[in-house]
């Protein structure tokens, strides 16, 4: 499944970078927008839809780490980090504060392609997922499929559209324990090129956000030589 009417925002203060990306994009079919700065990447997300926001991190004025942290408060729009800064470090904390992917300059035009397919074709998958209208409730938690919303006593908790995909998973098999690679190949997809360590942030992201929320257990359990299991509140190690 492929959406080739995909709007991208292209953000990073170099014009002949936001051309290339332009370049190597445009040819699927695709609406491509440009931003010149953090500051008016946000005035267009607040008037604008996109299906997927491409983002440099050096930028003056307000950067990459800002205009990320900015978004997700109100949207859970798709978020490609591509930026210079290539050590695991700055791929970690863009992870924590919300990206979905990160790709290093110099970057493979081919490679790049392949990311945004991957982030479009799930966002696809999921809105027609959703339909199915699936809720789950684990004590003082509560997973809504359709709207994507996750609760804890009826009060909402903000995710990143992987932090929802990887908790709605792990909550749909409660029983069972994932290994790394596996939610790597079920949530990100068997084209993800990322480091496996992305899961592992994620997981972090969720229980943070959650106990921030006032989230009483840990739903998430740490299967030691294995990956995560879903476990309810009586499960806490």
């Amino acid at each position: 499944m492929f959406q080739r009417n995909a709007t991208i925002l292209v953000v990073d203060d170099e014009r002949q970078m936001r051309a290339l990306i332009r370049s190597a994009l445009e040819t699927e079919g695709r609406e491509i927008i440009e931003a010149a700065s953090g500051e008016e990447a946000l005035s267009l997300v607040h008037r604008t839809h996109f299906d997927l926001i491409i983002l440099d991190i050096m930028m003056p004025g307000s950067d990459g780490w800002e205009v990320c942290s900015r978004v997700r408060e109100h949207c859970n729009v798709p978020i490609l980090f591509l930026s210079a800064r290539n050590e695991t470090r700055d791929k970690v904390r863009g992870l924590r504060i919300g990206a979905d992917d990160y790709l290093t300059k110099p970057f493979d035009l081919e490679e790049l392609a392949a990311r945004v397919h991957a982030l479009l074709r799930r966002s696809v998958a999921e809105s027609i997922d959703s339909a199915d209208n699936e809720e789950i409730h684990l004590h003082e938690l509560t997973i809504l499929q359709e709207s994507r919303e996750v609760k804890v006593d009826g009060r909402q908790v903000a995710f990143t559209p992987k932090e929802f995909d990887l908790l709605m998973l792990l909550s749909r098999n409660p029983k069972k324990a994932f290994t790394r690679d596996n939610l790597l190949q079920q949530v990100w997809g068997l084209d993800f090129h990322g480091d496996i360590r992305t899961v592992d942030q994620h997981v972090k992201n969720i229980r943070e956000k959650l106990k921030r929320g006032g989230c009483t257990f840990n739903p998430i359990k740490t299967v030691w030589g294995i990956g995560y299991q879903m476990q309810g509140k009586d499960g806490l190690s």
